[in-house]
């Protein structure tokens, strides 16, 4: 047998993710004579694009899949290797690949991402979505649906059951609220009246190129294939989709609170169960009187309100796991507590030598009082950016200092059509219950909310064209105490930006 090829470079990047490409980018920039080597397992990696730096710590930027060949072209001394990671073997510095390569490093960053968390693995009904090809899987799949149901309650929950139409959606959240991740009940009330309106918005057009993997569309029962890793969607991945079910009606959606699911039956066994489920709640109805459901499904939901929804398949929108597995033979990695590989101020992991950034990683270090991780596109491109940046320092044997996009948590997305900024502790997390919130809503335009804490504040969420981002970045950043504004700071008729420019 053939010995397996051997790669060496002095700088090892794993994950052809944000975090990972920007990474590698970086390191080329700062040593062009060193060959960087980045090993992905799909054979597109996503760039970022259109960057632009709004404000001191609020950036937007699109992203784009890009085939790996771009990359080695705009950096000649970036070598890709397309494959998954089979081993790490920290001691020797090597990681095996799942082709039968060896890859040699010096340092060696992490940026394996995170993988869908399935509500049940192995249903051919139930579909997770975090990347481009579980995103295609999904179109082809909804383009024959009547009813689909949707789990989960984070981003791309929100933005899935906004975007589709001509299909009854039921959705089941475990909280009080739609977008418990981002916003409060109050904001939620204010989106809500999106779901049922007509959309009458021009589709924006797309602004990523797609390459799908050749032969992805062969076979269409391994859509729930979550241990083949994609990079995670950009945050405009439905635009370009078609999101059109069978019917002839733009929006219907029927929310289901404060459950989760229970179990999940096949036709064959519900008809053998002989239980009864549901048909789709009439808009405005009391929700007890939904009848018995003539039709028959090829997949149940039951939750755990007791009520079960039949429906042509179930996506499974609830959060991600990060990608850690590859890599724990071979490495005594500390683990945060939500499964990701504890890093400290300078992204290094507990193993030497080897670092992570975006979705695998925990920030283990004290953090600001208005920072939190989350695993989210801004984040993964800081993280991406410092990391390399720290494992050049250390190369050269210099000190550095932590970076400034780590001061304030601020990201910039949008829902339901609606700009949204994100500043802080924008849901009170972790603040005592000293905190109080300021208000301030016009139905269909706009909403404010600032959290404030011993007259300075802590947090905002603006839903709208607010214009109040950079200003309140400011405030937030300056710890200014705002006692003496009181209401003052949110009324519309105050320039608050002359107070504080």
């Amino acid at each position: 047998m053939a010995a397996p090829s051997l790669a060496q470079g002095r700088f090892v990047v794993v994950g052809g993710g944000i975090a990972g490409v920007t990474c590698a980018e970086r390191l080329a920039t700062e040593f062009p004579s060193e060959d960087i080597l980045l090993v992905t397992a799909s054979p597109v990696i996503k760039a970022v694009t259109n960057f632009k730096q709004v404000s001191k710590t609020l950036e937007e930027f699109d992203v784009e899949e890009q085939p790996s060949t771009m990359l080695e072209k705009r950096y000649p001394n970036i070598k890709v290797i397309e494959s998954g990671v089979k081993q790490l073997k920290s001691q020797e510095h090597k990681i095996f690949t799942e082709d039968g390569k060896q890859c040699i490093y010096e340092k060696l960053c992490l940026c394996a991402g995170a993988k869908p968390k399935l509500i049940f693995e192995g249903n051919p009904y139930v579909l997770g979505i975090r990347d481009t090809d579980s995103a295609q899987a999904f179109q082809n799949h909804l383009a024959k649906a009547k009813r689909i149901a949707v789990v989960g309650n984070g981003g791309i929950a929100l933005e899935l059951v906004y975007e589709i139409e001509g299909c009854e959606v039921i959705w089941a959240i475990k909280d009080k609220a739609i977008g418990n991740t981002f916003f409060d009940a109050g904001a939620a009330e204010f989106l809500i009246p999106k779901l049922t309106a007509e959309k009458f918005e021009t589709a924006i057009s797309c602004k990523r190129t797609k390459y799908t993997t050749e032969g992805s569309e062969k076979e269409e029962g391994s859509v729930a294939a979550a241990d083949k890793l994609g990079s995670a969607l950009g945050p405009d991945w439905h635009e370009g989709l078609h999101l059109k079910g069978t019917k002839e009606f733009c929006h219907k959606v029927h929310i289901e609170t404060l459950c989760e699911i229970k179990k999940i039956y096949l036709q064959q066994e519900f008809k053998e169960l002989q239980k009864t489920s549901l048909s789709f709640p009439k808009a405005n109805s009391d929700n007890h009187n939904a009848h018995p459901d003539e039709e028959l499904w090829p997949v149940y939901m039951e939750l755990t309100n007791g009520k079960i929804y039949g429906c042509d398949f179930i996506v499974s929108a609830t959060g991600v796991v990060p990608n850690v597995k590859p890599f724990l033979d071979g490495g005594n990695f500390a683990l945060g507590e939500d499964g990701g590989l504890k890093v400290d101020q300078h992204m290094h992991s507990s193993v030497a030598d080897i670092y992570a950034a975006g979705d695998i990683c925990t920030a283990s270090w004290e953090p600001s009082p208005v920072w939190q991780q989350m695993r989210l596109w801004t984040q993964a491109r800081q993280m991406g950016w410092y990391a390399a940046q720290c494992m050049v320092a250390d190369s050269l044997g210099e000190s550095i200092d932590m970076d400034f996009s780590f001061e304030l948590f601020a990201h910039v997305t949008k829902f339901f059509n609606y700009k949204v900024v994100l500043l802080g502790k924008y849901n009170a997390q972790g603040l005592d219950l000293d905190h109080e919130l300021m208000l301030r809503c016009t139905k269909g335009q706009e909403y404010v909310k600032v959290v404030m804490q011993n007259g300075r504040m802590m947090g905002a969420v603006l839903i709208g064209e607010t214009d109040l981002e950079e200003t309140f970045e400011n405030l937030i950043l300056n710890r200014m105490d705002l006692s003496a504004y009181g209401e003052d700071l949110l009324n519309p008729n105050v320039d608050i930006e002359d107070y504080f420019d």
